[in-house]
């Protein structure tokens, strides 16, 4: 993390006008930055086997809250890590009990209306992990079980998948991923759904990858970001600064190779995004 963290430093030097807001005023005042993270949204958002907060999405929060300190020449800054649940988590930044959340979050009008985002930090796509000894395709689902994770976007576009095919199939919800992995390599379920980014992830962590097909079909498309009160432009402001300093200069993909592991190459879709997200000077 120090090979990492360290060169940013230089990486973000340099005057930022920031107006003071509600929530830079909170951090100044505090010398805490509070951080959402799911633990349960590998590989963006997850508690790795030190009991510790990492993903790619966590990543680039630790990033912002050293752009953020270096912003407001404040003498120190600590990251205050708060869990939070794929239910509750536009309500806690909302209320204001996180200042930024870090996950697997896709940006939609609905969720808009609740709180703001930044530029955006990553697009995915819902897409299926099956067995190797069951349906090989989407449509062969049908009458089958297929496993999802409940509460998310991702949930809602299978349950319109499906109806826009005309298949009929138990959608059983599961509480994490790892339980939906688990399901599926028992044979529970036929099949779970979810963003090809997280089923890539699952995939390798799985103890029977060979028993497993990740299909190469996107069903949707999910551009992440991360959640911000709404209505809070200086410190939107702020994130967005730190966030496109970071891709222009290309410590993107450190953070990419770090979250996804070395041999994992940002597909096309995502290096035009990193590409057009950040914003000049």
């Amino acid at each position: 993390m120090k090979r990492l963290l360290l060169p940013v430093i230089l990486l973000l030097l340099g005057p930022v006008l920031v107006a003071q807001a509600q929530t830079l005023e909170r951090i100044q005042e505090s010398d805490k930055i509070r951080i959402g993270y799911r633990t349960d949204a590998p590989p963006f958002s997850y508690t790795n086997e030190l009991g510790e907060p990492a993903g790619y999405s966590v990543q680039l929060c630790k990033l912002l809250a050293l752009g953020v300190k270096l912003q407001l020449e404040m003498d120190q800054l600590e990251p205050e890590y708060v869990a939070v649940t794929a239910e509750d988590r536009f309500e806690q930044v909302a209320a204001g009990n996180i200042d930024v959340l870090c996950g697997a979050t896709t940006q939609t009008l609905a969720r808009r209306q609740l709180v703001d985002f930044s530029i955006p930090t990553f697009i995915d796509g819902a897409s299926v992990l099956y067995r190797k000894d069951g349906p090989s395709n989407f449509e062969a689902l049908a009458g089958e079980k297929i496993g999802v994770r409940t509460g998310t976007t991702t949930e809602e576009a299978l349950r319109g998948t499906l109806e826009d095919l005309s298949i009929a199939a138990d959608i059983v919800s599961v509480g994490d991923h790892n339980e939906g992995l688990r399901a599926l390599e028992e044979g529970e379920i036929a099949a779970y759904f979810a963003d090809q980014a997280i089923l890539l992830f699952l995939l390798g962590k799985s103890g029977a990858p060979d028993q497993l097909v990740l299909s190469e079909r996107h069903f949707t498309v999910e551009p992440y970001a991360l959640a911000l009160q709404r209505g809070d432009s200086d410190f939107r402001l702020a994130v967005d600064t730190v966030l496109s300093r970071v891709y222009r200069r290309g410590k993107i993909a450190e953070v990419f190779s770090a979250s996804f592991g070395g041999r994992a190459k940002p597909t096309e879709m995502i290096k035009a995004l990193y590409l057009v997200s950040p914003l000049p000077e």
